[in-house]
């Protein structure tokens, strides 16, 4: 009997801005799950803030189906991993171009200017250490199918738009 081991659902993370208070609690974890120490300025997810307005948003990298960080790279440093659908960098060839950084439409590419390297969310391997200790449950991390991604993305992006011309 042959049986095919079949591949897992694709899972991305999800925001909810309405539900974001701010705290920030994402960056420490963050930080401290891939650097050892709590600084925001080395987490892979950025809380972007318009304190007048109350609103804040977490910004993570989107894993794209046609990443440009990809596209770029040099010494294609960047890469799809297939099991998780996740983008990657593979650091041992990254040579800190930051090309990458000036590609990225969502702005989380990150560098880090001590290591001389690029930097950007990797899904904790599977387990988003920003979705366990998110208390309001602002970032979640859902399966979904490939075909329903645009649609969502499209739907996210309208009901931001309201908020970011209220920022503006």
């Amino acid at each position: 009997m042959n049986i095919e081991r079949e591949r897992p659902m694709s899972k991305f993370l999800v925001v909810d801005p309405e539900k974001c208070n701010g705290c920030r609690k994402c960056e420490m974890v963050c930080s401290v799950k891939h650097r050892g120490i709590s600084n925001p300025a080395l987490s892979r997810i950025r809380v972007i803030q318009w304190e007048e307005e109350g609103f804040h948003l977490p910004m993570h990298c989107q894993h794209c189906q046609n990443p440009p960080c990809m596209a770029v790279c040099p010494r294609k440093a960047i890469y799809r991993d297939e099991e998780l659908d996740r983008v990657l960098v593979d650091y041992d060839l990254c040579i800190g171009c930051k090309m990458c950084v000036s590609a990225c439409p969502f702005g989380v590419m990150q560098f880090n200017e001590e290591r001389g390297q690029t930097f950007k969310c990797d899904l904790c391997d599977g387990d988003p250490q920003c979705v366990r200790f998110c208390e309001p449950k602002a970032i979640d991390y859902v399966e979904t199918v490939k075909m329903e991604m645009d649609r969502m993305r499209a739907a996210a992006l309208r009901c931001a738009a309201p908020k970011r011309r209220r920022a503006a």
